[in-house]
């Protein structure tokens, strides 16, 4: 099996980092957001394990390890404030946040 360049690792990356940037920017809906969130946290350890393996160390395994840590967290919040949107109305808006104020 043939072994991948790091331009490869970098321009899929990029491509899904992208791809999760327009996700977040267009979408309206919060589960939509968050899982673009995660698309984008998932090309940074792309090229975190990508960078790490060219040179030999494992740091870049430790950090994608914190950001699947720190991406973990930030779903539990989203869920938690996605769920207190749909006990007050039937449908979740991202406009509609502001509204858990009151």
């Amino acid at each position: 099996m043939p072994a991948f360049s790091l331009n490869a690792y970098v321009a899929l990356s990029a491509v899904l980092f992208a791809l999760g940037g327009i996700g977040v920017l267009v979408r309206r809906s919060p589960l939509a957001i968050l899982m673009s969130v995660e698309l984008m946290l998932n090309a940074a350890n792309l090229l975190f394990i990508a960078f790490g393996r060219a040179h030999g160390n494992y740091d870049g395994q430790t950090m994608a390890f914190l950001v699947i840590t720190v991406a973990a967290a930030e779903v539990a919040i989203g869920l938690a404030i996605t769920v207190l949107l749909f006990r007050r109305k039937d449908h979740a808006d991202i406009d509609e946040v502001n509204e858990l104020k009151h």
